[in-house]
């Protein structure tokens, strides 16, 4: 029996933290791992709420720091299932840091996570289709699409060996970065 699909909407989920001096790195300013952690468990949250089962993180793609997040600010994860496949599903999260006195907020972070569903014997296991409820939804499924063809490309190209770049053809490339050849 097919499992029916499932809307982006029932699996949006919201991830709320204050950030305290325990979480700053020596810069005075939080730890870049932390708010990865809080990624990684608001990915959980709302892939395992969409497969309904347990959801393991198999990758996590493009993570930019846009902008400082300081102590005292509130940081809220927004996270919604983007994409699905058989077993994975594309979580997109959007960080935004909130500066609880003036209310001003700022956009730090967004990131994709990849999580596919596990069944009792930690054996890959079928989603729910997604249900696309607006032209904004239909956009991220299309964009992760774009995106994973755009990993497939790259991973062919760099883990095939015959396109493995040749030093003796390519080496002319360094004249132009900061690097010495110690050799």
């Amino acid at each position: 029996m097919a499992t029916p699909p499932k809307a982006v909407s029932y699996s949006k989920t919201t991830l709320t933290e204050l950030m305290i001096p325990s979480y700053a790195n020596f810069g005075g300013k939080i730890h870049g791992g932390i708010i990865l952690s809080l990624m990684d468990k608001v990915a959980y949250a709302c892939a395992s709420r969409h497969a309904g089962t347990y959801c393991v993180t198999v990758r996590v793609d493009e993570v930019n720091f846009l902008q400082p997040v300081e102590v005292g600010e509130l940081v809220s994860l927004h996270a919604a299932v983007n994409f699905v496949g058989r077993t994975s599903m594309v979580v997109g999260i959007r960080v935004v840091a909130e500066h609880i006195q003036t209310g001003t907020q700022k956009h730090t972070n967004t990131s994709y996570f990849t999580m596919v569903a596990k069944d009792e014997d930690n054996r890959p296991m079928e989603v729910p289709p997604l249900l696309l409820e607006n032209p904004e939804d239909a956009r991220r499924f299309l964009e992760a699409i774009k995106r994973r063809e755009l990993q497939e490309g790259y991973r062919d190209a760099f883990d095939n060996e015959k396109n493995r770049i040749s030093l003796q053809d390519e080496i002319h490339l360094l004249e132009n970065y900061r690097c010495v050849l110690a050799w």
